[in-house]
């Protein structure tokens, strides 16, 4: 068997490392089909699949077609429609030598199977007809996608069937596709051996932030997450202001570790914009700025408290059970898929999406109470060997294959 993986993007942020980590579960099972991937630039995932041993290809995308996205019509006026239409227009001439690039790569790969990783993708694999059945992953709510929850309708019939990275996600696909294309709920999962406890490196976070060490005995708090604006990254600071202003003489640090990853524009925060938030809130000297880490885990078991602030509701939330299998403590604003993740003060303290005082207030706790903070992270851990690891992950994703290849059959 040949399955192929497509991608639109080269960099790593929470789908692709589920990708990497399904593509290394799936190589190394009895009778492993072999793996191949189009992804739309060259970058981590692909050097990192490469070195899976998996099949690898960057198909860049054009930068008309990559930096193309409809998150940001959410709410715009006609004027920002318009400027989508002109954009879209700008991006057609290069999207369609883009799609006869892929319809070659494709024939030359000759997949039984095609899973397709990323909402330019989907589209991209409805109009090239592969021949294979193909696969839709999706990890987010396409409901809330103006101009793609139309387009995927159309071309859903093309989808042999769709997984969905949370419940919730599973529920707004199914009103969105409607029944032609079944919907199949799987929560992602974790490398428990990567993401797993360690020694603790405060230090190392000051380094990377540019800071001076903090003192001795500082609680270290953190949110890890691109620079997406519905990621709370202002929450955050906006709460870390209040429990300073709570807890004076409590020496705590906090850290914003991320960067602006993926292309589309006026969807992201710049770094400048958040150091600006940070100084206004008088929190110069008490916040660090760190850029996207390939290694992750290090900068979870560092932080002696993970947070998780997303302004809306969240697909799934990787961080959440990277953070959660590395035994820290976390706040988890919950609705959505995060809400799926977590038993609220028994692995987790949880508050609802935006509320600043609800979230201070749970930091409070955390900061104040270091057995609090170890007994959670010890949940934490118990609950992801229990239902995320991604074993069970990859051979759910498998029970989809095997229906789907069935059903051709």
């Amino acid at each position: 068997m040949r399955w192929l993986f497509l991608s639109p993007v080269g960099v790593v942020g929470g789908a692709e490392r589920t990708l990497l980590d399904l593509m290394d579960c799936l190589r190394r099972a009895p009778e492993a089909p072999q793996l191949g991937l189009i992804a739309g630039a060259e970058g981590p995932l692909t050097e990192q699949a490469r070195a899976l041993g998996v099949e690898t290809r960057a198909l860049p995308l054009p930068s008309e077609l990559a930096s193309l996205g409809d998150s940001q019509l959410r709410g715009a006026g006609a004027g920002g429609f318009l400027r989508f239409g002109t954009t879209l227009a700008r991006a057609t001439p290069s999207a369609l030598g883009h799609l006869v690039s892929l319809q070659r790569a494709l024939r030359d790969f000759r997949p039984d199977l095609v899973h397709s990783n990323g909402l330019k993708t989907h589209l991209l694999a409805a109009l090239c007809l592969p021949g294979a059945p193909v696969v839709w992953h999706v990890h987010d709510f396409l409901g809330e996608r103006p101009l793609v929850r139309r387009a995927l309708r159309v071309a859903g019939g093309r989808a042999a069937a769709a997984i969905a990275n949370s419940a919730a996600v599973a529920e707004d696909a199914r009103r969105v596709l409607g029944r032609r294309v079944p919907v199949y709920p799987v929560h992602n999962g974790v490398d428990t051996e990567r993401f797993s406890p360690g020694p603790m490196d405060g230090a190392r976070l000051d380094t990377l932030a540019g800071l001076p060490p903090a003192p001795e005995g500082t609680a270290r708090v953190g949110l890890v997450a691109t620079y997406a604006r519905w990621k709370g990254q202002e929450v955050f600071l906006q709460a870390a202001a209040r429990l300073r202003e709570r807890l004076p003489s409590h020496p705590v640090r906090f850290y914003v570790v991320g960067s602006p990853v993926y292309r589309t524009p006026g969807s992201q925060f710049s770094e400048e914009e958040l150091r600006s938030t940070a100084h206004a809130l008088g929190l110069e000297g008490h916040v660090g700025f760190i850029p996207f880490q390939d290694e992750p885990s290090t900068i979870y078991r560092a932080l002696d408290t993970v947070v998780h602030a997303s302004t809306r509701p969240e697909p799934f939330g990787m961080t959440i059970v990277e953070a959660m299998a590395c035994a820290r403590a976390v706040v988890v604003s919950a609705a959505g898929g995060a809400a799926e993740i977590v038993r609220p003060g028994y692995d987790a303290l949880a508050f609802s999406p935006g509320d600043v005082e609800a979230l201070a207030v749970a930091l409070a706790r955390l900061v104040q109470a270091p057995s609090l903070r170890a007994r959670m992270g010890e949940e934490a851990r118990h609950s992801v060997l229990e239902r995320f690891t991604r074993e069970r992950y990859a051979a759910q994703v498998r029970d989809v294959y095997m229906r789907v290849l069935g059903a051709r059959t």
